[in-house]
């Protein structure tokens, strides 16, 4: 195969001319890419130098431990709520207090508070009726209106200035009173 194609005109022709040997010079690429890599190796091997540190750091700033008495086995399980993952527990088999049965339990605990009378604080006298009782009472007293914007409160010295203050009714006295009475 010849080198160029023949013409029948020679002005066509040039000499000169020839073709590219490569489009893309091939050594600046490799390079790069092992540039790139060595590079990333660096960074790998830099990153978890410090990670080490740091942690190790942090082991040395951490308290000992109080005791060292075992903890048992469910000393970071909460409590009084509804556990997202099915943690093992004491006397249950396994697989019984799962999530869902979690939230029926609870739901059931929340039903029995709702529709049952009880203490909410028994040193602070504060108690917890049927939500129709409440409803009932809300009703007969009337749901409370917003009235005037309360007064600036005074600087944190000051004394008030008429002396009386708004006080509280004791429990027995807020349910007796009817709505809208004087308080």
């Amino acid at each position: 195969m010849p080198e160029h194609i023949q013409y029948q005109d020679d002005e066509l022709f040039n000499p000169e001319t020839h073709h590219e040997e490569s489009d893309v010079p091939i050594k600046p690429l490799f390079w790069a890419i092992g540039i790139f890599i060595v590079f990333a190796i660096v960074t790998h091997l830099v990153l978890a130098w410090m990670y080490e540190g740091f942690r190790k750091g942090e082991e040395k700033r951490m308290d000992p431990p109080y005791t060292q008495v075992a903890l048992p086995r469910d000393a970071y399980v909460p409590k009084n709520q509804p556990l997202l993952q099915p943690f093992p527990r004491e006397g249950h088999a396994p697989r019984e207090d799962t999530p869902v049965t979690d939230l029926v339990q609870m739901r059931a605990r929340e039903e029995t508070q709702l529709h049952s009378y009880g203490w909410v604080d028994q040193q602070k006298g504060v108690v917890h009726i049927p939500i129709e009782n409440a409803k009932q009472i809300m009703l007969q007293r009337g749901f409370p209106t917003a009235t005037a914007p309360p007064p600036p409160a005074p600087p944190s010295g000051a004394a008030p200035a008429s002396g009386a203050g708004p006080r509280e009714k004791p429990a027995a006295e807020a349910a007796a009173a009817p709505h809208g009475g004087a308080q």
